[in-house]
């Protein structure tokens, strides 16, 4: 990790040597937790002092290792669970296997604290396994400080093991392994497990949190520099609106703002490789009553990029902002929080985490095999070191196993050797449960009893050998007929009262009995040599065709888009209302938000929360037939980009539809400023406005199965939250698309003039292109200031008034004079070719919306690379690039 020297102006180490905990009074629950004290005698237990979690002894885990205490001055900072260790210094690998429940999301962590236990002061390096692969290497810095590794996995079986490897640099022990339980739908990977990178607690200098504050028991580490300032408030639990993140409220409770109320919040980290992969989270909430003149609204980029916003934290309520996708291929990852054009208030961040991909590539070996030879161990009593994962790594597979790996299927035991093992007692059952076993081999030991009839069961057996043991009984006739056939190599010399045969006369002579039981039956070497070549040749080719049929991974651009889940969604979605409960939530219709062709919009409330409803007219049949389309449209399809419908009334003449509310109104009003206090609209809001759009759009063309071409795409029908989030509405012309190989929809003509597709207009073929062309009209709109179609008496359209600027090469003059030059001319420039580009009169020649979306994202990236070269300027010297390459260990608690 590179290190910044210079930048951290406050010692990390001299501030972890101080920290607290600070913990809530009341208990909590531990449901999901194991709690495991490495080290501490059989049968003990107890109650950790400072966090009252409840911690057992690791004996009934593990058979191997020996418990060790750390010396006493070194316990006087530390938790109780790291006064033991277990240590390791006999076997390559040494194992802990612990229930657990499969396809349930955990948090793993697993401590270490040296504290010179063997009075060597030789700190130790070690690999840490979780199951068949390496999670991390064990290093130490300093013999008072303790460490910890966090992994959050979704184990494939029933057990988890974790092992302790010795790679030759000191003896290996473990102090402490906790297993929390998540919510399945939180961090989320596209693959792999999540290796904790860092988790700080933003405006919060020197305690850090664990459980009770933090229900999943996560630790917060605090961190304050120079740069900014710390805001704060009094939070209860019970007073935060939570997501399923739950961060805990103590820790939501401050938050970390610029010093410079106009500058930027910088933050990063330089990762060891440039192909690591990382998952950031950051957790927001207001911790200031905003009064009513005062807006506090900011944007995310990453790396000079915009990657999110505009984002307003709710007051007591915590949300969460998140990347859906790694990110990867960058030497630096640098955040930048900034001011939107209409904030009066500087960003704010709470928390932020981030967690490193652990591509986890080798499977475990198959559960069942797992289980089969966990229970032959356990029958023989064998006390050979068969630890962790019988077959991986294979360079810690399990003496006498063979193993088929392919890294991505379930690796399965071919070949089992317990030859000279002083096996007592009768073949066990489980044998047969190695279902994909071609070599087994008990010889030379003291087995008794039959051979069983289960061993014809294994279809790939091709070599057994049994010779040298105590078995009685006949050799059953699917084995002799199968080495008779030469598909088996069979070998039972020197079993003194077995039978050679599947009819034995007990009662005969007994030196005829002896030449039965001697019997040997093998292939010839040579054939048996011949078989375990094809065998190999066999294995080969299956792991190169194996390879040959891999797909390499998809090359391109990584798509760093972040997700939010919602922090104050409807629960009451797509509800069915009487219009007595209409009449109360618009107070008896006394507020009118618009009217249109097909009734009134009114507001309302929903409980505490804001809501539009729109009343149908009586008198509109064609209404009533969009009311239905747009029902069953809405019910279906869910994009942060299309208005959500929270629930409907339909009682005979009373229909009216309930939409959420938005509280800048339509884009047409806006950009006409026709309505008094309209917000101004920069060259940066427009584009989002633009890309907002198109993202809808994008979602109904690629997103639906079928595909829903919307018909009536007009900034009227964009709807604008109060962040100025653009959301698409009015489904009751939208078509679905035919999926069977057809081109077209023929159709009636329906839409808004000036917006209409012309082709369309004459062919009556809608296609998703129709909507590309209302699009493009809605997009000069966004860059102009004009209306589709000019107000004069001329009557012109938008596109030919733009068209005859283009032709003079004067972009200056189609730019909405509003915005008095502040605008990035490459941007502008770009915007209006993909307008125009949307304006083909050939539906083929258009661009299809994914590519739309692709090409305003580099629009809105010039103008935010302008705009942050103009406040770099302005602030270069106020700004201040804080380091989360926090290099130190983490300690769990400072007494």
């Amino acid at each position: 990790m590179q290190k910044m020297m210079g930048i951290l102006q406050t010692s990390v180490y001299a501030l972890l040597g101080v920290l607290t905990i600070v913990l809530l009074v009341q208990a909590q629950d531990q449901s999901g937790f194991i709690s495991i004290d490495c080290g501490l005698p059989a049968n003990s237990s107890y109650s950790e002092e400072t966090t009252g979690i409840n911690y057992i002894s690791d004996a009934k885990y593990i058979s191997t290792g020996e418990s060790k205490t750390v010396p006493t001055e070194f316990r006087a900072t530390k938790q109780q669970q790291l006064w033991y260790l277990r240590r390791f210094p006999s076997g390559t690998r040494n194992c802990y296997k612990i229930k657990v429940t499969s396809g349930t999301k955990y948090l793993i962590r697993a401590s270490f604290f040296y504290g010179n236990y063997d009075d060597q002061n030789e700190l130790p390096e070690f690999a840490l396994h979780l199951g068949a692969n390496v999670w991390e290497t064990v290093k130490f810095t300093n013999a008072s400080i303790s460490i910890n590794y966090e992994i959050i996995h979704i184990p494939p079986l029933d057990n988890v093991q974790i092992c302790l490897v010795n790679t030759g640099s000191g003896i290996p022990f473990i102090s402490a392994i906790e297993l929390r339980t998540l919510k399945n739908t939180t961090y989320i990977t596209q693959s792999g497990s999540l290796s904790r990178f860092l988790r700080v607690d933003m405006g919060n200098s020197n305690l850090t949190y664990r459980f009770k504050n933090d229900i999943y028991d996560r630790f917060w580490l605090p961190i304050l520099f120079n740069g900014w300032m710390d805001l704060s408030m009094t939070l209860s639990p019970n007073s935060l609106s939570q997501n399923d993140y739950q961060p805990p409220a103590i820790v939501m409770s401050t938050a970390a703002t610029p010093v410079n109320i106009s500058g930027s919040f910088d933050f990063y980290w330089d990762p060891d490789n440039v192909n690591d992969q990382f998952y950031i989270y950051m957790h927001f909430t207001e911790v200031q009553v905003i009064p009513d003149n005062e807006t506090r609204a900011f944007n995310i980029s990453l790396n000079g990029d915009y990657w999110y916003g505009p984002l307003s934290p709710l007051y007591q309520v915590t949300t969460t902002i998140f990347s859906s996708k790694p990110l990867t291929g960058s030497t630096r990852y640098l955040f930048s929080l900034y001011q939107s054009w209409n904030s009066t208030l500087p960003p704010t961040i709470n928390a932020v985490e981030v967690y490193q991909v652990k591509d986890f590539s080798q499977s475990d070996t198959d559960q069942d095999d797992v289980d089969a030879i966990t229970n032959i161990k356990s029958t023989y009593g064998l006390t050979r070191n068969w630890q962790g994962d019988p077959c991986a790594p294979v360079a810690y597979m399990w003496q006498g196993l063979n193993c088929s790996v392919s890294g991505t299927d379930p690796s399965r035991i071919i070949s089992l050797n317990l030859s000279s093992s002083g096996l007592t007692g009768e073949i066990p059952l489980d044998i047969s449960k190695l279902t994909m076993l071609q070599s087994l081999d008990l010889s030379n030991n003291s087995l008794s009893g039959s051979i069983p009839d289960f061993l014809t069961k294994l279809p790939s057996m091709t070599v057994l050998n049994l010779a040298k043991n105590n078995l009685s009984g006949s050799i059953p006739s699917e084995l002799l007929d199968k080495s008779r056939a030469g598909s088996l190599s069979l070998s039972v010399e020197q079993n003194p009262i077995l039978c050679g045969t599947t009819s034995c006369n007990q009662n005969g002579n007994q030196t005829e009995k002896k030449k039965k039981n001697n019997i040997v039956i093998p292939i010839v070497a040579a054939i048996g040599g011949a078989l375990v070549l094809l065998l190999i040749i066999g294995v080969v080719v299956c792991i190169f065709c194996g390879i040959g049929k891999r797909k390499p991974p998809a090359a391109g651009k990584v798509d760093m888009e972040p997700s939010t889940p919602t922090a104050s969604s409807f629960e009451i979605k797509n509800q069915q209302y009487s219009y007595t409960d209409l009449v109360k939530m618009t107070n008896n219709f006394d507020r009118v938000l618009g009217k249109g062709g097909f009734g009134t919009v009114y507001h309302g409330f929903i409980d505490d929360i804001q809501v539009a409803v729109k009343i149908l007219s009586a008198s509109s049949v064609q209404g009533y037939q969009q009311f239905v389309a747009e029902v069953k449209l809405l019910m279906r399809v869910h994009h942060r980009n299309l208005t959500s419908l929270i629930g409907y009334c339909n009682e005979e003449n009373n229909i009216g539809l309930i939409y959420e509310y938005m509280a800048n109104g339509n884009l047409d009003e806006l950009l006409s400023g026709r309505n008094s206090g309209t917000k101004f609209l920069t060259w940066e809001d427009r584009l989002r406005i633009a890309m907002d759009s198109a993202q809808g759009l994008e979602y109904l063309h690629n997103g639906c199965k079928p595909p829903i071409i919307h018909r009536d795409v007009k900034t009227t029908n964009i709807l604008l939250t109060e962040t100025l989030h653009a959301k698409l509405a009015d489904f009751g012309l939208s078509k679905s698309f035919p999926t069977d190989g057809g081109t077209h929809v023929s159709t009636v003509v329906a839409g808004t003039p000036g917006y209409l597709d012309p082709e369309y207009y004459i062919s009556n073929r809608l296609t998703e292109k129709s909507d590309i062309y209302s699009f493009g009209v809605v997009l000069l709109e966004i860059i102009t200031g004009q209306p589709a179609i000019t107000r004069t008496h001329e009557k012109t359209h938008i596109s030919q008034f733009v068209g005859s600027m283009l032709d003079k090469g004067d972009i200056k003059n189609v730019v909405d004079p509003k915005l008095n030059g502040e605008f990035d001319t490459s941007s502008v420039w770009k915007a209006v070719e993909i307008a125009m580009a949307c304006l083909s009169h050939a539906n083929a020649k258009r661009p299809n919306m994914s590519d739309v979306v692709a090409e305003i994202k580099d629009c809105l990236a010039a103008e935010l690379a302008r705009k942050r070269s103009h406040l770099e300027n302005e602030n270069k010297d106020s700004i201040e690039l804080v380091s989360l390459n926090l290099t130190t260990e983490l300690n769990p608690v400072a007494r």
